[in-house]
């Protein structure tokens, strides 16, 4: 009998010290001290639109800022996506916008800007080529090599290039289409590829949105409270097709090469179609602006916006962005969600995943994909006071 316990207290010492060996099975017990930095367009945009242009930025003026009575440049009610991931990561600080003077960037960097786009030269902002340049400007005098090949690196973009295109060549065939897409995700591949280079490796790519279902796309094309702009979520779900193989193909070719995808398409479908599952009240409308969608001018000084009674029922607080309820869920859902929605890890076994290591898991396409129905259950004449 005693020869019997020994045996289970050896074996219970073994299987301990196993499973403390081995990083990836206690992600997240652990949270590894690294950065968090954020690329892309004003979705992940900290403040840096208000120091690159001499206008007036609404978004620096309430109500954006409401929840948290702090307008302060994010495009939102209150905190965006990478504020919450930052925090789950155990980040003290918030991430600040890296074009900010005079900023604390130990812990990681914003440098999104609104506006920006993949392929040309946005006005009063960057490309992500160039938001990657400033990041290797500034790299030899904060952090050093190890630290950023261990730190996340987020990127959102690719949505202005799409918007700008439609509204450019609005009879564009599908051969066009195509070749655009194609143009812009081999961008975003180069411009990864320059970020590697700089000395990330872990990656985070989140798809783009159904850009057609965005208010302020509703509202410009005339598509009326229950249909989206097809056209724009054509594309973008060209564009997204694209991403995961791509990265499945670096991960198998570039030594030390990570990634996982968000579904964000999905995720903005999912709540636009089931939205009392999620507790949202309108997701066709914003809560702040003008317009049959109220989708215009949240902020603007010479603008009369209406603004809604309680923006936690609200999907999105101005034409294009989502409200602070929004953001906080895409947060969890980067940081612990399932492979049905990132993939193939979450951004917990991503930051724990031991640096240089080759993955064992790659990007599979979804079995279903969320569609746009052609009648839309979260319109509402109201457009939704209710409280939740």
């Amino acid at each position: 009998m005693a020869n019997n316990c020994n045996l289970v207290n050896v074996l219970c010492v073994f299987l301990v010290l196993t499973l403390f060996h081995n990083p990836i099975t206690v992600a997240g017990q652990n949270t590894p001290v690294v950065a968090l930095f954020t690329f892309g367009d004003s979705n992940f945009d900290a403040g840096n639109k208000q120091t690159l242009t001499r206008a007036l930025v609404a978004q620096g003026f309430w109500p954006y800022g409401k929840s948290r009575d702090d307008p302060n440049g994010k495009f939102s009610d209150g905190l965006i996506t990478p504020d919450f991931v930052a925090k789950f990561m155990k980040i003290p600080l918030v991430i600040p916008p890296a074009l900010q003077p005079n900023v604390n960037v130990s812990r990681g960097a914003s440098f999104a800007v609104a506006d920006a786009t993949l392929l040309g030269a946005p006005v009063e902002s960057l490309t992500l080529n160039q938001q990657v340049r400033k990041f290797n400007q500034m790299k030899a005098a904060n952090w050093n090599d190890d630290f950023v090949k261990k730190s996340v690196f987020m990127i959102y973009i690719g949505a202005n290039d799409y918007l700008n295109f439609t509204k450019n060549n609005p009879n564009a065939d599908a051969s066009a289409q195509q070749a655009f897409v194609t143009s812009v995700t081999n961008k975003l591949k180069n411009d990864i590829s320059l970020l590697y280079s700089s000395g990330a490796s872990k990656f985070v790519i989140q798809t783009l949105a159904p850009l057609g279902c965005l208010p302020i796309v509703r509202q410009d094309y005339n598509t009326g409270m229950d249909q989206c702009y097809e056209k724009l979520n054509d594309l973008a779900k060209q564009h997204n097709e694209k991403i995961g193989p791509m990265l499945n193909e670096m991960a198998r070719t570039t030594p030390g090469f990570q990634f996982t995808v968000f579904d964000f398409y999905n995720a903005i479908l999912t709540r636009t179609q089931r939205n009392a599952n999620f507790r949202f009240f309108v997701t066709n409308a914003s809560c702040c602006g003008v317009g049959t969608h109220d989708a215009y001018g949240c902020g603007l000084p010479n603008v009369h916006s209406r603004l809604c009674e309680y923006q936690r029922s609200y999907l999105f607080f101005d034409g294009r962005h989502n409200t602070e309820k929004a953001q906080e869920m895409f947060g969890h859902l980067l940081f612990g969600a399932d492979t049905n929605v990132v993939q193939p890890m979450n951004v917990r076994e991503l930051v724990v995943y031991p640096v240089d290591e080759p993955m064992r898991e790659f990007w599979v396409p979804p079995t279903t994909s969320a569609t746009v129905q052609a009648s839309d259950s979260s319109s509402s004449s109201s457009r939704g006071y209710e409280y939740y």
